[in-house]
């Protein structure tokens, strides 16, 4: 799968392409999220000042206007403030006193009918009575406002700035218009039988009445199934391009929230949205996050994720069926898809979206080579074949990488040691120049020689491509060995030799050093792994054709797990049993052979330790040419 890049984010806004424009809307947002900020603050402190001063108003001593005035004949006050009816007096030793009078009596007059000379005391008057209506309007509605303004601006912040604090139930899919740039299936490779049958739904959309004369009915759901970055999201936005309709995309776990219910709500509005523009489509993408199958007993009813299904079933097959509403799923976990998902009516066709095969590779390949200059001596049917089990992705990816290593190096076209170097890199990682003492690398270079040596000497096994002690990743050392072709099928007689490389390594280690080391250990685990589907799934064991292995995949409470098949303890000694005889086997094969061509292996360790790397070129001038049989054609 493959497709050339359009370079378009496809959001819901257009963002300007004029820098200096950028840049003056993005200065007015940030200048008025400052100025908000601002306003908020001064208003805050005024109004906690407001609050503070009145509450100390309040909380001084509270004495008579009697007993004020008595004072005042008696010289102890040093100063007098009057603010509308309050009094406050402020004595000699600094205490301070409240007390009250009548709005519409004077407190001058008050001294004067005291016997005292207003003129003789130190008085400020001030009076508020004009401003404090609105001051105390302002009190009581300001900071109201400012918790509602401060909590819409949190919503904001923590949705988005195009959402709103009511836009929880509102789909999250994204838009993809006619006038956005197209992705088409000329730009998709690699999965021939899939184009073929998305093509017919490009043609129902297309020419809806041609199939309705017939009595035909449009597929309401496709299903597509396959490993990651095999390009199921890019044949879907190919039917969107070629059908020339709206498209929505989301994903399956952007339906789901906190808040219960929203699931569903966000279903709806999205199936609203797209029949009012139909005929469109919708994608929605891993689609297992919300379609997992449902469990009686084991996941309550009232599940979120459950109620999230139910709505997206009724819509695609309920009393009001969507009309020319195309629904296009995707995931690379089928089999935890419920039932009443995959049904006719809902997902009508299940489309398999696989690795590529060597002609798929090779359009892909040419497909992203545009625009990349290469060398001559670029063999693509080599390189082709060199990646078997790579997905569009991987290629995408190993084409992109040997480009950068072009340049690094000041390179004016890309070479075959760039893509090889970059097909290495995209399977295993970047080189690490690891210090290594002379014993360690001595060890590497044995033990990858032993994994080549009994590659290439056994007949069933596929020729070495490339053997190296320069570490990759948390190897130490490698020995590249791909299928030489796609393979559809494992014989029994290739999946021992496979293991019995595999034990190469630490027969090597053995045989010369008379010693073992952990470098063996990923070996073990993959031979083991092997091995154990043999006995309990494939049924090549004494065991008989018999399959032990899991059977189910149950969600409880949110976690999934592998419901085992039961087997006794008897039984189960047995399995054990038979696996390790098939290990053991598969080893004394590999010390075997060691022993038989330990002067080639010490060769190509020597070389190793020279070269640090060998390709199969170099390779097969050390131990000649590999001669291969091929199980099926003997037996036949």
């Amino acid at each position: 799968m493959a497709a050339k890049k359009n370079g378009s984010n496809n959001h819901k806004e257009v963002i300007p392409n004029d820098p200096i424009k950028r840049i003056a809307e993005f200065r007015f947002n940030f200048d008025l999220k400052n100025v908000f900020i601002i306003v908020f603050v001064i208003l805050f402190l005024f109004f906690a000042y407001q609050s503070i001063s009145s509450g100390l108003k309040q909380a001084l001593p509270q004495k008579s206007l009697t007993q004020v005035v008595q004072d005042i004949k008696a010289g102890k006050i040093k100063k007098v403030d009057v603010i509308d009816n309050k009094v406050i007096v402020t004595y000699k030793d600094n205490s301070l006193a409240l007390t009250y009078k009548e709005p519409s009596e004077g407190f001058i007059q008050v001294l004067k009918d005291s016997g005292i000379d207003p003129n003789k005391v130190n008085i400020t008057i001030e009076d508020t009575q004009g401003s404090s209506g609105l001051i105390n309007f302002l009190s009581n509605i300001i900071p109201t406002i400012l918790m509602v303004a401060f909590f819409i601006f949190l919503f904001r912040q923590a949705k988005g700035a195009q959402d709103s604090v009511f836009s929880f139930g509102q789909s999250r899919a994204k838009r993809f218009n006619k006038d956005m740039p197209k992705i088409t299936f000329s730009n998709v490779a690699g999965v021939n039988e899939a184009k073929k049958e998305l093509e017919e739904v490009v043609d129902f959309l297309k020419h809806p009445d041609k199939y309705k004369k017939l009595g035909a009915r449009t597929p309401k759901g496709v299903l597509l199934v396959g490993p990651s970055g095999c390009g199921k999201t890019l044949l879907a936005k190919a039917v969107a391009g070629e059908a020339n309709v709206p498209f929505f995309s989301i994903a399956g776990s952007e339906f789901m929230e906190m808040l219960v219910g929203i699931g569903a709500a966000r279903v709806r509005d999205l199936f609203s949205v797209a029949k009012k523009s139909a005929p469109s489509i919708i994608f929605i993408d891993e689609v297992d996050a919300i379609g997992r199958a449902r469990s009686v007993g084991v996941m309550p009813s009232h599940d979120e994720r459950e109620q999230t299904l139910n709505q997206i079933l009724v819509e695609m097959d309920g009393f009001a069926p969507s009309e020319q509403v195309v629904v296009i799923a995707a995931t690379n976990r089928g089999d935890l898809l419920d039932t009443a998902l995959l049904r006719p009516g809902r997902f009508d066709r299940r489309i398999m979206v696989d690795y590529p095969d060597a002609e798929g590779r090779k359009e892909i390949i040419k497909i992203h080579a545009k625009g990349k200059p290469f060398s001559e001596d670029v063999d693509w049917e080599k390189i082709a074949k060199r990646t078997v089990g790579f997905s569009g992705a991987d290629l995408e990816n190993m084409l992109n990488e040997a480009a950068i290593h072009a340049a690094r190096n000041a390179k004016d076209k890309i070479t075959m040691d760039d893509i090889e170097e970059a097909a290495t890199k995209v399977k295993l990682g970047p080189e690490k120049k690891r210090l290594q003492s002379d014993t360690d690398k001595k060890l590497t270079a044995y033990h990858e020689a032993g994994h080549a040596i009994v590659s290439h000497f056994l007949l069933h096994t596929d020729p070495v491509h490339r053997i190296s002690i320069v570490s990759r990743g948390m190897a130490l050392g490698y020995t590249l060995i791909p299928p030489a072709k796609d393979k559809l099928h494992e014989t029994k007689t290739h999946l021992l030799e496979e293991i019995s490389v595999m034990m190469g390594g630490r027969a090597a280690e053995e045989l010369v050093f008379d010693e073992t080391t952990t470098g063996a250990a990923n070996d073990f685990d993959q031979a083991t792994q092997i091995a154990k589907s043999m006995v309990i799934e494939y049924g090549m064991s004494e065991l008989g054709p018999i399959n032990f292995g899991p059977t189910m995949d149950i969600t409880e409470w949110g976690k999934s797990y592998y419901e085992q098949n039961p087997v006794s303890q008897e039984m189960q000694g047995k399995i054990d049993q038979e696996i390790k005889k098939i290990i053991t086997k598969c080893y004394d094969t590999a010390v075997k052979t060691l022993k038989e061509k330990q002067d080639l292996l010490n060769k190509v360790a020597e070389a190793l330790l020279q070269k640090e790397s060998l390709d199969a070129e170099e390779f097969e001038k050390i131990v000649g040419t590999k001669k291969k049989l091929d199980a099926l054609a003997k037996n036949s």
